[in-house]
C-alpha cells in the first residue's frame, strides 16, 4: 500500500474495541500515520452521522495538501442506521425496507467526496465496509454503494465457517478498475480462474453429492483437480508482492490446462 496518511472513520463502534484497536491493531507505528475519528455506539445518531463527515473532511484536509490518503470507513450500515434515526425523528417517511428516501443521496454525497483532487492536489482512496444482514447483497445500503464505488469485495459466513480467510467469494467480488490495473497475462489468468470457480460452484451440490461423473464436462473436471489448491491460495500470504502471486497461480491453474488438453485429443 502506498499512503502518505491513513483516515479511519469508526462509525457506532463498540468503545471497549478502540482502545485495542488504535494500540494493538495499528500500533505505534500505524497511529504515527493514521488519524482515527470516532463515535461509538452508545452516542447519539446526530453525532455517530456526523463522523462520517467529519472524518471525510480530515482526509479532504490533506489531500488539498498533495498528500496521498486512504480512508477507512467501519461502518456505512452504522453511518445509514443514524441517518435512519434522525430522518424519521424528523418526519420522513420509511421506504427503503426502513430507511427514509434521503438515505441513497446522504451515502452517495459521501462516497463521491473520495477519489482524485483538483489539479495540484492529492487523491482519496477510500474503503467503505457495509453490514448485510443474512448475506443479503441486495439490501438497500449495499446496493447504493455497489452503484456508486468502483468495485466490491464480497466476504460471506459460510467460507468463514470452513476456516479459510480472508473469506472473499470470489465470484461475487468486483472491480471495474482492476481490467486496467493489471497487465494482459494477469488478466487472463483472472478469467481463467473465475471460469474454473464457477464451473465448480454449479457443480458443487452434485460433487459433494456423489452424483457427478467424471467425464461429463471437461471444464468441470478441470475445476475439481484445481480446486482445493485455487480455495488454498486464496488464503496464502505473498510477501514477494503481486508478480510472484500471479507466478504461483499460473502453477496452479497448469493441471487443469493439461487436463482439458488431454480430453481434447
Amino acid at each position: 500500500m502506498e499512503a502518505d496518511l491513513t483516515v479511519i472513520a469508526l462509525i457506532g463502534e463498540r468503545g471497549r474495541e478502540l482502545r485495542e484497536f488504535a494500540e494493538d491493531v495499528l500500533g505505534t507505528d500505524g497511529m504515527a500515520r493514521s488519524i482515527i475519528v470516532a463515535a461509538t455506539s452508545d452516542q447519539s445518531p446526530l453525532v455517530r452521522r456526523r463522523c462520517a463527515w467529519a472524518a471525510m473532511a480530515v482526509a479532504e484536509y490533506f489531500r488539498d495538501q498533495g498528500r496521498q490518503v486512504l480512508f477507512l470507513a467501519d461502518s456505512v450500515t452504522r453511518l445509514a442506521e443514524a441517518h435512519r434515526e434522525v430522518a424519521l425523528a424528523a418526519g420522513e417517511p420509511p421506504s427503503l425496507r426502513g430507511y427514509p428516501p434521503t438515505t441513497s443521496h446522504m451515502i452517495m454525497s459521501l462516497a463521491e467526496r473520495a477519489g482524485p483532487g483538483p489539479e495540484g492536489a492529492g487523491d482519496i482512496t477510500a474503503v467503505f465496509s457495509v453490514l448485510v444482514a443474512g448475506s443479503d447483497m441486495d439490501e438497500p445500503v449495499a446496493d447504493i454503494l455497489r452503484g456508486v464505488l468502483d468495485g466490491h469485495v464480497v466476504m460471506e459466513r459460510d467460507i468463514a465457517e470452513r476456516g479459510r480467510y480472508p473469506a472473499i467469494n470470489l465470484l461475487r467480488s468486483v472491480s471495474r478498475s482492476l481490467p486496467g490495473a493489471a497487465t494482459a497475462e494477469e488478466n487472463r489468468l483472472i478469467g481463467e480462474t473465475r471460469r474454473l470457480l464457477g464451473a465448480y460452484d454449479r457443480a458443487e451440490m452434485m460433487i459433494q453429492a456423489g452424483l457427478y461423473a467424471a467425464g461429463s464436462d471437461p471444464l468441470v473436471d478441470a475445476a475439481i483437480r484445481v480446486w482445493p489448491a485455487v480455495d488454498a491460495f486464496l488464503a496464502e500470504a505473498e510477501p514477494e508482492g503481486c508478480a510472484a502471486s500471479f507466478a504461483r497461480l499460473a502453477q496452479i491453474l497448469e493441471p487443469a490446462r493439461l487436463g482439458r488438453r488431454t480430453h481434447q485429443t
